[in-house]
């Protein structure tokens, strides 16, 4: 069983290389964030054609998530039901027995800003919704990203990004809180090579001269802890013509 996590930055643009990377990749559950549009407009049958099963929250130009999968998933959840807002950032479903929810945490822009304030306080109801869903599932995967760089050693340039979003102690602190709720960071499970990010600005080569951000992220309850026995970031697509600023993130459990 395969769990994977991508912000395609713009569905519209980026299907072919969602479409591509499937066939190359055929994971079991693929988490997309940043789709960018609205639900009339979703493919949905070129994503069936592609062997999967759908189910999104969309808006025009901004935001937007979906869970594809190869097996049916029920009890759809769309946004968080602790705190109502018109981004659509949370979408939650079951499939094979674990709960998915996938998640498109809000930059925050600036730490002296609205928008900061604003993602603290979606960060705290997401782990108080996430509490009482673990209580209920105890195999429990949160795909998404976070905009949350948890560590230096998930930023490029530790210095060079004091004082600003991803990196800041109350962003960390909270993903700390999401740990607490009996989480693991798949990718943390294991030993990894240094310099290993999974977001790069498009601008000033920072793909090329590797000036990037672990921000996309898989937590596992302890029950899916366990079974996992890897977690990579495939830089491939990043490398694709017109690509996201993205890369997918990749979970592989045993069955």
């Amino acid at each position: 069983m395969q769990l994977a996590t991508w912000n395609v930055n713009s569905l519209k643009v980026r299907l072919p290389h969602v479409l591509k990377w499937l066939e190359e990749n055929p994971v079991d559950v693929l988490c997309l964030q940043e789709l960018k549009t609205v639900d009339e407009k979703f493919p949905v049958a070129e994503i069936e054609a592609a062997g999967y099963h759908v189910v999104f929250s969309g808006q025009k130009t901004y935001n937007g998530v979906a869970i594809l999968s190869k097996h049916p998933i029920s009890d759809v959840v769309k946004n968080n039901p602790l705190f109502p807002d018109d981004h659509q950032r949370i979408i939650a479903g079951t499939i094979e027995g674990m709960r998915i929810v996938c998640v498109y945490i809000p930059n925050g822009q600036s730490l002296d800003s609205d928008k900061f304030t604003y993602k603290m306080q979606w960060l705290k109801a997401l782990h108080d919704w996430l509490k009482s869903e673990a209580e209920k599932y105890s195999q429990m995967a949160l795909l998404g990203d976070y905009n949350i760089a948890p560590e230096d050693r998930d930023v490029c340039d530790p210095a060079a990004w004091e004082g600003q979003t991803h990196v800041s102690e109350p962003e960390r602190n909270a993903f700390k809180d999401l740990l607490g709720l009996n989480m693991k960071d798949a990718f943390r499970m294991f030993d990894q090579a240094e310099k290993l990010y999974s977001w790069w600005d498009y601008r000033q080569m920072a793909f090329r001269r590797n000036m990037g951000l672990r921000i996309d992220h898989i937590l596992l309850t302890q029950p899916l802890a366990d079974r996992c026995i890897s977690c990579v970031i495939d830089k491939v697509p990043r490398k694709w013509e017109q690509p996201s600023d993205h890369a997918p993130v990749i979970a592989t459990l045993n069955d």
